[in-house]
């Protein structure tokens, strides 16, 4: 697939998601009340109690706007008003479309950390993606002796300390990507399967202990959503093209995407 160079593109008028594509938008969910309020206006009732449960103004905020950006991203490819969305949910909690959008081969999935949000969004493949934020202070080592392989432990062991938070974050988001993309979450465990580790390599599925899966079908790679952060991309099959886009609230809101 070709993967553009670090940086995040306003997306153009015309916005077309073809089906060997992957797109991915970046979103920092902190919004001006008039904004948040605008956004709350797209969610359904059941949405909007969900908010109400958080204790914490600044969480009930985040799942508003991160849920409002939801819709309106997809209702632009649907070309459709994000307030008539349906969602559904797998027995591990991804998210998918109902009812006649369903229809339409559109999927997504949603990641989201220390303020900033991504949304990839396909035609016709399952798609997972993950972003972390690189917390210097997690004791990383105790934790991957814990979740990874022992082949992922002995790589990370290898890397230089000055380097080791950030390896860490960046195998935890690939292996989360993956996971997320099957739809399996993290019951199936994350020391079931082999990714790349040592900085500077390409983000890979290497090996895999789960019997009938064939890690060749999917796709692992990193995104650079910016400073203090890593996250990575698993779709299946082999996309040609990755386009990342940056939300704006200046963009215009009459523009749709549309299928090749």
């Amino acid at each position: 697939m070709d993967v553009p160079a670090p940086g995040w593109r306003f997306p153009p008028d015309r916005l077309i998601l073809s089906c060997d594509e992957v797109h991915v938008w970046r979103t920092t969910p902190g919004r001006p009340t008039v904004c948040v309020e605008s956004l709350e206006q797209t969610l359904t009732a059941d949405e909007r109690k969900r908010a109400e449960q958080f204790r914490f103004s600044k969480d009930r905020m985040h799942f508003i706007v991160t849920r409002g950006l939801l819709r309106a991203i997809l209702g632009r490819y649907l070309a459709t008003d994000p307030r008539t969305l349906q969602f559904c949910y797998s027995p591990y909690g991804k998210p998918g479309l109902t009812g006649d959008d369903g229809n339409n081969g559109l999927f997504f999935n949603v990641t989201h950390s220390h303020g900033m949000a991504l949304f990839a969004v396909t035609r016709n493949r399952e798609v997972g993606v993950d972003l972390e934020y690189i917390d210097a202070h997690v004791a990383c080592e105790q934790i991957a002796e814990r979740f990874f392989s022992p082949y992922e432990v002995g790589m990370l062991r290898g890397v230089p300390q000055q380097m080791r938070s950030g390896a860490f974050f960046c195998c935890w988001a690939r292996k989360e990507a993956y996971l997320k993309a099957r739809g399996v979450g993290l019951s199936f465990g994350l020391s079931q399967f082999d990714v790349s580790v040592t900085p500077g390599t390409p983000a890979a599925l290497l090996n895999t202990r789960e019997e009938n899966q064939d890690i060749s079908c999917w796709s692992l790679y990193d995104l650079s959503p910016g400073s203090g952060y890593v996250a990575a991309l698993a779709a299946k099959g082999h996309p040609e093209r990755l386009q990342c886009w940056q939300w704006s609230e200046e963009e215009p809101s009459k523009f749709t995407a549309r299928r090749l």
